[in-house]
C-alpha cells in the first residue's frame, strides 16, 4: 500500500484481501515513528513491550494506562500514514466499565485501535467494546502479560486440543466485532489456517510467513539486548542505518523473505 495517505483498517483489510503482507512494529517515540512511517511500516504498535525495553522490568505486566497514553501521544506526532494500536496493559480491561474507560484515554491519545490479550471472559469485553465504537484488535497464543499463569514465555497450542480451542476463539473474538488479530508463538501451520479462517488481517510474531503481516519488537529487530527469540531478526546485519533496518525489515515482510523456517516453531503434534 503505497502513498502518503493515512491508513485505516478498510485499508489493512484490502491488503489482506490483496495478499499484500502488512508490515507492524512497536515504537514508543515521535522520532523513532516519524522514521517507521517514511520506511512504509504500514502499523505501530505502543505495546506494553515498553515495560521490558524502555523501563528495564522483566515483564509487561507492571505497565500502566498512563504509559501507554504517554506514548502513544509520543509517536502520534511522528505518523502521517502509519496506523497507530494501542496496548491495552494488564488490569485495564478486567470489566466493560473500566474497558470502556481506559480505551477512551488510549483513543483519545492518538491511538486509531487498541489491543487486547485473551479469549474467555475477554471476548465479551470486545463485544462490548466494539458495539460502543470501540476498533479493537484481539491477541491469542502466548499472552505475554499471561506469562506467570502460562509458566513462562512458551509456544502455545502445540497439540490438537490447543489447535481447535485457538481457532475457535479467532471466529469468536471476529463474531465479537474484533477487526484484526495479534498470534504470537504458535506453530506456523496452525496461523496459516487461522489466517484463511477469519476475515480480519491476521498478525503474527513467531507463528510463520503465512500470516497476513509481521510484527517485531523494534529494539529487537534493531539486535539491542543481549538475548532475542527464535523468531527474530536482526535487520541492522543487513543494513548501515538504523533507517534502512526498517526499510529492509518492510521490504523482506512484503516479499515473504521474512519470517523464514528458521524462524518458525513446529506444527501442531498430530499434524
Amino acid at each position: 500500500m503505497s502513498g502518503n495517505k493515512a491508513l485505516t483498517i478498510d485499508h489493512l483489510v484490502a491488503m489482506k484481501r490483496d495478499g499484500e503482507k502488512i508490515a507492524m512494529l512497536t515504537c514508543y517515540d515521535a522520532t523513532f515513528a516519524s522514521a517507521m512511517d517514511r520506511a512504509g511500516v504500514d502499523i505501530i504498535l505502543v505495546g506494553d513491550s515498553l515495560g521490558m525495553v524502555v523501563q528495564g522490568e522483566s515483564s509487561t505486566v507492571g505497565v500502566q494506562v498512563d504509559d501507554i497514553a504517554y506514548h502513544t501521544e509520543c509517536v502520534a506526532q511522528g505518523l502521517e500514514r502509519t496506523f497507530l494500536l494501542a496496548d491495552m496493559p494488564f488490569g485495564s480491561y478486567h470489566s466493560q466499565s473500566v474497558a470502556m474507560e481506559n480505551s477512551v484515554e488510549l483513543l483519545g491519545a492518538g491511538g486509531a485501535m487498541v489491543k487486547l490479550e485473551g479469549a474467555g471472559p475477554m471476548i465479551d469485553i470486545v463485544h462490548y467494546l466494539t458495539s460502543r465504537g470501540v476498533p479493537v484488535c484481539a491477541h491469542l497464543g502466548l499472552t505475554p502479560q499471561s506469562v506467570n499463569q502460562l509458566g513462562g514465555f512458551k509456544v502455545q497450542a502445540r497439540d490438537e486440543i490447543g489447535a481447535k480451542q485457538l481457532i475457535a476463539d479467532a471466529q469468536a473474538m471476529q463474531q465479537a466485532g474484533a477487526q484484526m488479530l495479534v498470534v504470537e508463538c504458535i506453530p506456523a501451520s496452525l496461523a496459516r489456517e487461522v489466517s484463511a479462517t477469519v476475515d480480519i488481517p491476521v498478525i503474527g510474531i513467531g507463528a510463520g510467513v503465512d500470516c497476513d503481516g509481521q510484527v517485531l519488537v523494534m529494539h529487537d529487530m534493531l539486535g539491542l539486548g543481549s538475548w532475542a527469540p527464535k523468531f527474530v531478526k536482526d535487520f541492522m546485519q543487513v543494513s548501515d542505518s538504523i533507517q534502512g533496518a526498517f526499510e529492509a525489515y518492510v521490504r523482506a515482510v512484503r516479499d515473504r523473505q521474512f519470517p523464514t523456517r528458521e524462524h518458525e516453531y513446529c506444527n501442531v503434534a498430530g499434524r
